[in-house]
């Protein structure tokens, strides 16, 4: 989705910023493991096969993407996006008759930085940002039955299960963003910057095309 190749959001414990080729080596590296591909339901691909896939992401008007940097390690400006990846958040609108529902995935990639809120709070910056700029009004999550940190923490961020799945062995939780849910949202989000992208990263960067 192109609404977003400028767009860096900065919070907290985590930085989301558009998902370019320069992304692709260290996200391929990630994906080659069988853990990643088995709690994301992922097959491995060729690198080719993965900046292909990282081209769709950006043009696709049914995905959005961003990855995840470590906002602490990232702000410094001393290291490259690559060396601050995380994970990676995405929003799919799965619905062509309904624009207004987002499936919703966070992943942390490293195993460093799981159950230290880096999710949490990606996956509320990400929920945000679909609100005010998508007009997301419901949010569904597919999780493994196995995953469940993951299930746990959409539970706390008020997503209720609503489907179980036994062939896939999956569970959907889902979100209605009610005013009052979307005062919350705001409200859990309002410390997060929003910046350009291409003025953070000159001159060294320069947008693609």
């Amino acid at each position: 989705m192109k609404i977003n190749q400028n767009t860096v959001l900065q919070g907290q414990r985590v930085t989301l910023v558009p998902y370019t080729s320069a992304h692709v080596p260290r996200y391929h590296e990630w994906m080659q493991s069988e853990e990643l591909q088995r709690l994301t339901a992922s097959e491995p691909l060729s690198l080719e096969q993965e900046y292909e896939m990282q081209r769709s992401w950006r043009d696709d008007a049914d995905k959005c993407t961003f990855i995840v940097l470590d906002t602490e390690r990232w702000s410094g400006q001393v290291c490259a996006d690559e060396d601050c990846m995380v994970g990676d958040v995405n929003l799919f609108l799965t619905d062509t008759e309904d624009p207004t529902l987002g499936e919703i995935e966070i992943m942390i990639a490293e195993p460093s930085y799981r159950g230290r809120g880096f999710g949490k709070e990606a996956t509320l910056m990400m929920m945000s940002y679909g609100v005010r700029n998508l007009g997301i009004t419901t949010f569904e999550a597919k999780i493994g039955q196995e995953n469940e940190a993951s299930i746990c923490m959409f539970k706390k961020l008020h997503f209720k299960e609503v489907a179980v799945n036994s062939v896939f062995q999956e569970v959907t939780l889902r979100l209605d963003v009610s005013d009052q849910e979307r005062r919350w949202l705001l409200e859990q989000t309002d410390h997060v910057e929003e910046k350009s992208y291409v003025e953070l990263k000159l001159p060294a960067g320069v947008l693609e095309t």
